[in-house]
């Protein structure tokens, strides 16, 4: 008896050449899709710069900063919570600029919904969503508009002119006068009170790192399942 072949298994060049064109463009748009669906999954390691990016082992001393607005720059960039994208906010009203490099900690977390701020001292401007490690020297204790808001001073770890500073106390007294005269008066024209305190030393910054780190893990990193 001789063995029955299906139809199915064999080769038919002439049902081949007569496949409609809709049928290959359908193919070529499934494989399309499918692709497209395996690249969605694929995540980058920095996919959002305040919950991705690791904040560094020497932590709460030294860490990764993500810098939003360049020193030098008028122009307030900030990080749009949700996509993780950066925004332009304003351009400041006033006629000053930002003195040093300025941005956040990632994963982090303050009292007021955001992660920790960082001014980062180092001889050049940096491109926004860049990150450095920094070095922790200082905390700016800071109110605006009633609202505790404190910035850790920093120095780049990577910048052979600042890394040698250890603590706020060795920098040059007018350049912490810039630094206050700076955000006592930048939001000064949009009618906003900025209340400068004092600066506390690299110990004090530690600390408020340090608590940024345990709110973070308390609450945003359950959430997020970190």
């Amino acid at each position: 008896t001789k063995p029955t072949v299906s139809t199915c298994d064999v080769h038919n060049p002439t049902m081949d050449a007569a496949m409609s064109s809709d049928d290959v463009d359908l193919k070529r748009k499934r494989k399309s899709e499918e692709k497209h669906t395996q690249l969605l999954h694929l995540r980058t390691a920095a996919s959002h710069p305040w919950h991705d990016l690791s904040i560094g082992r020497e932590a709460p001393k030294v860490f990764n900063a993500v810098i939003e607005i360049p020193r030098g720059s008028k122009v307030k960039y900030e990080l749009d919570k949700v996509s993780g994208l950066y925004k332009v906010d304003r351009v400041l009203y006033s006629a000053v600029h930002y003195p040093h490099n300025y941005g956040f900690i990632p994963r982090t977390l303050c009292e007021d919904g955001d992660p920790m701020d960082v001014l980062v001292l180092m001889q050049e401007p940096v491109l926004p969503m860049v990150f450095l490690r920094a070095k922790a020297i200082g905390v700016m204790k800071m109110l605006d508009q009633g609202e505790q808001d404190d910035k850790i001073i920093c120095v780049c770890d990577g910048d052979p002119e600042f890394r040698h500073f250890n603590d706020v106390s060795e920098l040059p007294t007018h350049r912490l006068q810039e630094i206050r005269r700076f955000f006592e008066d930048y939001k000064k024209n949009e009618g906003k009170a900025v209340l400068v305190d004092e600066f506390l030393g690299a110990e004090a910054a530690y600390d408020a790192v340090k608590k940024s780190m345990d709110l973070y893990a308390d609450t945003l990193s359950k959430q997020l399942h970190y």
